[in-house]
């Protein structure tokens, strides 16, 4: 039976930097990756290029059950100390907006310089490996894999959540912590895009792949980024962020034109250009083929001239305040992270470690910590990677 200090499940960036962390600690560390490869995600994240941090990392762009698990990892693990070894690496990068951090070259490149970490620390990774059981030992943890029989002193956890299928997420992690007593918060599928009911379809079917910038909000979450319409709904940055504040049932409401009064706007246009057509004008702010759909649904035609200034009031106030009900989201299919996941209650916030099964962690996308969109989720997979790392 081949013997560990540490065994990783899960080859992602958490697990990739647990690993890399506790083999410059003179562990023997084995990481297992069921795919063909680690960090799938991270090549895929970014549109290839990789968002691996975000300047303005803060405690608050972060949804858990408890506000407070993440402060400790975040705060000894920052985007400071991730960006140092990027820079280390010779990897060139460059701030997109808002703080995000993407590759100038690849997101092969940040796995690359995890999997160099790793090699240096002497830790060992093998990819296509199963679990067929997991069991404690008198010091540790025995594994039945399909590499044959393992025995370890500390296990770790990183397997992801269920966000993605097609690059291999299931629900492993879950399964785990159940296994061995941990409770599991409800999960759902967050930074997704949002579907519209049937009857908003019919309204905005043909403005697939317009986009514009506008202020989305949720549950009293608010966030100003670009909108896209897709063939059954809309996405873009700003609803992606909703969507991990939105419950079925409550309404998402997104203004169109943000920073504008839109009432008073429209009456200056009434005032200043008469002549124009309703289209025509709210297509000086709005994209064409969105201006003259309005223009459609409102059924308000003619020179502006001509329309009542109530209506145009309504127009705007509506323009500001768009309210929906979204029948679902896309799901997991689609899904960048998983919300919920493995309570914290049962975890050190300092170590990652299981309060009731010594040598137990868990890291990464499957603890029930989620970041907002832009680089915050790799961080905590950074940050919670790094803190059990130091420990196992």
């Amino acid at each position: 039976m081949d013997t560990f200090d540490t065994v990783i499940i899960g080859g992602g960036a958490a697990g990739l930097m647990c690993a890399l962390e506790a083999g410059r600690r003179g562990r023997r560390v084995l990481v297992l990756e069921r795919a063909e490869r680690c960090g799938k995600k991270i090549l895929m994240s970014g549109g290839g290029r990789c968002n691996f941090t975000n300047l303005y990392v803060e405690p608050e762009r972060y949804l858990s059950a408890n506000p407070h698990f993440h402060k400790s990892a975040l705060a000894r693990y920052t985007q400071w100390d991730f960006i140092a070894l990027v820079e280390a690496h010779g990897i060139a990068y460059h701030e997109k907006e808002l703080g995000q951090l993407f590759c100038d070259g690849s997101s092969k490149q940040i796995v690359a310089m995890l999997l160099d970490e790793c090699a240096r620390a002497g830790v060992r990774i093998e990819v296509h490996s199963e679990i067929e059981r997991i069991r404690r030992a008198d010091r540790g943890f025995e594994l039945e894999t399909t590499l044959g029989p393992m025995r370890c002193e500390s296990l770790v956890i990183a397997s992801g959540g269920l966000s993605i299928p097609k690059m291999g997420a299931t629900g492993f992690g879950y399964r785990i912590a159940r296994q061995f007593g941990h409770e599991v918060l409800p999960t759902r599928a967050g930074l997704v895009p949002l579907i519209f009911d049937a009857e908003t379809l019919a309204a905005f079917r043909e403005l697939k792949g317009v986009s514009l910038p506008v202020s989305a909000a949720c549950d009293h979450h608010g966030f100003a980024a670009g909108m896209l319409f897709t063939h059954r709904g809309i996405s873009g940055p700003a609803i992606l962020q909703v969507s991990s504040y939105w419950e079925p049932g409550e309404a998402v409401t997104v203004d169109l034109l943000p920073g504008l009064d839109a009432s008073a706007w429209l009456l200056e246009m009434k005032a200043e250009r008469p002549d124009s057509e309703l289209h025509n004008a709210l297509a000086t702010r709005l994209p064409k083929r969105l201006a003259q759909r309005l223009g459609d649904l409102v059924a308000l035609r003619g020179p502006v001239r001509h329309l009542r200034d109530r209506d145009l009031t309504e127009l705007g106030r509506r323009l500001n305040a768009w309210a929906f009900l979204p029948e679902d989201t896309e799901g997991y299919r689609t899904a960048e992270v998983t919300l919920g996941g493995v309570s914290t209650d049962g975890l050190s916030s300092s170590t990652m470690e299981s309060k009731r099964i010594p040598g137990l962690y868990f890291i990464g996308e499957v603890v029930d910590v989620t970041g907002h969109l832009g680089g915050y989720n790799f961080q905590w997979a950074w940050a919670s990677g790094h803190a059990a790392g130091q420990v196992v």
